[in-house]
Formats: structure tokens, sequence, C-alpha cells
């Protein structure tokens, strides 16, 4: 991390340091290194002396943390001279910023979110990663209601901002899709002028001082074609050979590298970081079962269009073997929550899943076996499962569905 003086830190808590600087924030000590700074969140205080004892070189018991970590990210992030790219959306905004991430390593010094730190503990500790010779930082945020992404681009200040999809999601904060598009909003509101907004085709953009770019429009995805487990991922931009084959984050690299272009990257050599994306955990990940079967694990979230999607690319990869759906019930979608998990079970039966594992109330809207929770669906799955099938595991964040993707890793399946 770009250094920071020990007083620049006062006012902001309880603050004890044992130099005159900080090189690294942390808030979980077990991440500690020397030089850090741990800042203490939510029970974070009786981890103080483990702090300490890992070579913190201060500790800060914050009077508000959140607005604590706005603060210290805030002044990394004006120290530095990086690019800054901003995405959100409803969903394939950490696909996008996994693509985006692969795309610029071999060319700039390159920093991005881990997993999904994409809120008010995860965009700080983001900036707090930046050398004084990083050229691009990617960013992701996350939206829960109105004013979120405002906020953590009052302490980021992207330059290129990325809009990947609106969809049904947070609803219960939101109200609409006109609330989703309306919350999105506030990253193109915060761009300085001249910046660019990377948004899809119909995407509504008021600004007249920005370079907007129209994914469906003017750039495009004209061909995906899967082969083993790689594919070519043809764009009006270039064709890329990338190191997955789900179909539907397709229009994911073209987001990502129309923001690779954006930031004056050499648009005939993405291809060099296009066969190294590594997506965080939980989320697009296929592992092998044994006895030739295979696991999707994409358990992290859901939404009625990612279900769908995900529900296809099973069925692809399944090549005519049995299909497995351990599917769990999908969070705030307030008034549409009843259509939405029904639209799921359309889908089940449309697209003809052979075996549906449902977990949770609310999914019992999608047919097959329904569970309460992961444990049961773990005892029936091993009854269920046999040599060969193709599983999918998604849920709701809630139900902490990666517990059945990991048991699954020892069934006979």
């Amino acid at each position: 991390m770009i250094a920071l003086a020990v007083e620049e830190l006062a006012g902001l808590g309880a603050l004890e340091a044992d130099a005159d600087e900080v090189t690294g924030v942390q808030v979980d000590s077990r991440r500690i290194v020397p030089g850090d700074l741990f800042v203490a969140v939510g029970g974070g205080s009786a981890f103080l002396a483990d702090a300490r004892a890992r070579g913190a070189a201060a500790t800060l018991v914050a009077d508000e943390p959140h607005a604590a970590l706005a603060r210290i990210g805030g002044l990394v992030r004006d120290r530095s001279d990086a690019r800054f790219v901003a995405i959100t959306g409803s969903m394939g905004k950490t696909t996008t910023k996994d693509i985006l991430a692969a795309l610029c390593r071999p060319h700039a010094r390159t920093v991005a979110a881990e997993s999904s730190y994409n809120n008010e503990l995860g965009v700080p500790l983001t900036l707090c990663r930046l050398e004084l010779d990083t050229e691009v930082c990617v960013l992701e945020l996350a939206m829960r209601g109105f004013g979120q992404i405002a906020a953590l681009c009052a302490f980021s200040r992207p330059d290129i901002a990325v809009i990947t999809s609106i969809g049904p999601v947070h609803l219960e904060q939101v109200g609409t899709l006109q609330g989703v598009r309306r919350a999105k909003s506030e990253l193109l509101e915060a761009l300085p002028a001249g910046g660019t907004a990377i948004v899809p085709a119909d995407f509504p953009v008021e600004r007249d001082d920005l370079e907007v770019v129209r994914v469906g429009a003017d750039v495009r995805l004209e061909a995906f074609e899967p082969e083993g487990e790689r594919a070519r991922v043809v764009t009006s931009l270039g064709t890329l050979e990338v190191n997955f084959t789900m179909r539907h984050l397709a229009e994911n690299v073209v987001y990502a590298l129309a923001a690779y272009r954006a930031l004056g990257l050499p648009l005939d050599r993405a291809g060099e970081g296009a066969s190294a994306v590594v997506f965080a955990d939980w989320r697009n990940q296929q592992l092998p079962l044994p006895g030739g079967g295979l696991l999707i694990n994409d358990a992290w979230n859901a939404n009625p269009v990612s279900m769908r999607a995900a529900l296809e690319h099973l069925r692809e990869r399944a090549a005519g073997r049995r299909t497995v759906a351990v599917l769990g019930e999908m969070a705030e979608l307030g008034d549409y929550a009843e259509e939405g998990h029904r639209e799921v079970g359309s889908a089940l039966r449309e697209l003809g899943i052979d075996v549906v594992v449902a977990v949770g109330p609310q999914a019992r809207a999608y047919g097959g076996r329904s569970v309460a929770g992961a444990g049961e669906a773990v005892a029936l799955l091993r009854e269920l499962l046999e040599p060969g099938d193709c599983v999918l595991v998604k849920g709701a964040r809630a139900l902490a569905l990666e517990g059945i993707a990991a048991a699954l890793a020892n069934v006979p399946a």
C-alpha cells in the first residue's frame, strides 16, 4: 500500500501506534503482516492483541468503522496515479471484474478487488492495496439500496464506469427495475467530465459530457464457440480465446474488452491475458466428480435471470448425460418473489432437467424434491446421484450452498 503517516489517522477513533506510518490495512487480524494497520470492525476489538502480535504497526478502534475505512481508502486513492474502473450490475459484475483484471495484468500493474470485495469494507480494502506504481485499479461496487454506490464513489472516484446488466435483484430495497436502474446510475453520476460509461444498449445516460459505449450496439458479441474446456469469443473489438465455456459469460467478455480499450491498453494484445481468467470462489467453478461426473458450483447467489443462464449451461455441458439441479430459493425479490420462483420452475421444465432438489420454502415452486436446508440436500443427493451425473448448485447467498458443493466432491457421482 502507498504508505500513510499515522498522524493522518488521528480523529478516527482510539488509535495505538508503534510506528510513524502504516503500509497496509486489514480488518481480519489473521491477515496482518508487519507494517499493517488493523481496523476493528464489529467484534474486532477482541483481536487487537492478536493483530499486534502479528506485527501490526497500529490498531484503530474506529468511532464509525465504515466512515473510517472510507477516509483511509480515500487518502490512498488521492496519492495514486492509476486509472480506476468501477463495475456494477445486477448480474455479471464479479465475472466482468475477473475477466478485465486478467486482460490487464500482462500490460499494466493491476490491482483488482478480491472475491466480492464490493461494499463499505471491500472497496476501501481494495484501495488500500494500491502501490505507487499501480497503473490500473479494478473495483466492484455493490448496491443494496439507493445511495450506496454514490457513497462508494465519493472516495473511490472512478474514471471508467461499467454497468453490466439490470435485473430483478434487491427489489425489496429499490422496488422496481426502474429503481435498480436509478441506483446503478449513481455510478455514472460520479464520473468526471470526459469519463467513459460502458452500459447495456438500452441503458439511459442523461449526461452529455461522457464517452458512452453501448454493449450490443457500439460493441457487440458476434459468436461464442466452445471447444473442450476453452472457447473462442468473437466480438466487434476482436477475438479472444478464453479458458472457460460458460456461454452466458460471453457478453461479460465484451464489457471487459470495452473497458480494456477505454484504459488505452493494446487491443491487438488483449488475448495475452484471456487464457488466465480466475473466477471468484463459488462462481462458475467446474469440478470433476468421482465416477466421471461434473459439478458446476455457482453457489454464490441467484436471481431468475442468472438461474436460467446457469441451467442452460448445465444442459449444454451435460451433452446428453443426466442433469441434476440443486437450487436454493432466491432472496430480495420483494413483490416479484412468487413470480420469480415460478419462472425458475418453468425454466426447469422447459429445459428438461432430469433431477431437481429444491432448497428452502420458496424453492418448492421449482418442483422436484424439496428440502429445508443444505444438510438435508446433501443427505438426499447421496441417495440420488449416479455415475456421470452433471450437477449444478446455485441459490441465495444466505443458504450457504457452497457446503453442498464441497460435500459432493466426495460423492461417487
